[in-house]
């Protein structure tokens, strides 16, 4: 590992850790109320949830809009654990989102295999159909509490637990994506024909890429229905869906500091503006569509907020000048 690298992973694990406990004495103090709490926990749940749909959407080039069905398979198989009680406290927490990712990718594999044979809008059309499919089914059967819901989960909104796997899971997918995998990956957005043609096989491909993205979509929402305490299937219907594909594209389709930053602004965004009452969905789109207008490949591109130029620029140069 070059020592812009180990600098690099050195100085974000400070950020990181510095922000962890700026967030949590704030807390602690009550500085930020318990409804700012509460809305910190979603900004952590849709940045696992854009970032993992922009390996489907903007990684591996493929839109998808039935993201909202895996996360609802993994919220309601991390909260039937939760309720059965086989293991309390935080080890049953975590086994819980483990669990719910897991049968989230499952299905999607079982959806992704016939699914990725097709492109563009008909694999749009395939994902929101099973994303309604989900839905009806959940409030089909007893044991998701049918139309009612499901409740009675043990409630965990711990901040500080939640933002360590966000960490996690964010690291996970961003580490998958500069792997050798992930490039393979990368290969077929850019072109699959030469890919293929290259060794790469395709179909592996696209479908690990589905996979791990419904896996991550399924911790998200393991941790949704452990935040609420119940959960209903109209919750994760097609408007869900569109929501998390729409930070995707605002912060940049190939980018993950983009969905991260845009994941933040669109959670913020409707709270802030709710003092405007009926008109902030008005003002919400027209900020969409403005920001639309000026930066049509969203607010970063396929670009990355990259702290290595900034260790270049300000560290190493700095020590190679005191060296001579």
């Amino acid at each position: 590992m070059d020592k812009t690298k180990k600098w690099s992973y050195l100085l974000t694990f400070i950020l990181v850790t510095i922000l962890f406990f700026v967030l949590t004495g704030l807390i602690n103090a009550r500085i930020i109320s318990r409804y700012q709490s509460s809305i910190m926990i979603l900004i952590c749940i849709n940045i696992i949830l854009a970032v993992s749909l922009n390996i489907t959407v903007g990684c591996l080039g493929q839109i998808t809009i039935g993201h909202a069905g895996f996360m609802s398979v993994g919220a309601y198989a991390a909260a039937l654990f939760s309720k059965a009680g086989f293991v309390d406290g935080l080890p049953g927490y975590i086994l819980a989102l483990i669990i719910g990712g897991i049968i989230a990718g499952i299905i999607g594999i079982i959806i992704g295999i016939p699914a990725l044979r097709l492109n563009g809008d008909y694999l749009a059309i395939i994902t929101l159909a099973f994303g309604e499919i989900i839905r009806v089914l959940i409030e089909y059967f007893d044991f998701t509490g049918g139309a009612q819901g499901l409740r009675g989960i043990p409630r965990f909104n711990n901040f500080s637990i939640i933002y360590i796997i966000m960490i996690a899971c964010v690291m996970m997918m961003y580490s998958l994506m500069t792997s050798r995998h992930g490039r393979a990956i990368l290969s077929i957005r850019d072109d699959e024909i030469a890919s293929g043609a290259s060794g790469v096989n395709t179909t592996y491909y696209k479908t690990f890429a589905f996979t791990v993205s419904a896996v991550f979509a399924g911790i998200a929402g393991g941790i949704y229905g452990h935040n609420l305490g119940i959960l209903g299937a109209r919750q994760f219907d097609f408007n869900y869906s569109i929501n998390i594909l729409v930070m995707v594209v605002l912060g940049g389709m190939g980018s993950f500091t983009g969905s991260i930053l845009s994941a933040i602004v669109l959670t913020i965004l409707p709270e802030v503006l709710r003092e405007f009452s009926d008109y902030r969905m008005i003002v919400y789109s027209l900020l969409l569509i403005l920001t639309m207008i000026f930066r049509p490949t969203g607010l970063l591109g396929r670009k990355e907020f990259q702290i290595s130029k900034l260790v270049n620029k300000f560290i190493l140069k700095k020590k190679e000048g005191t060296n001579e």
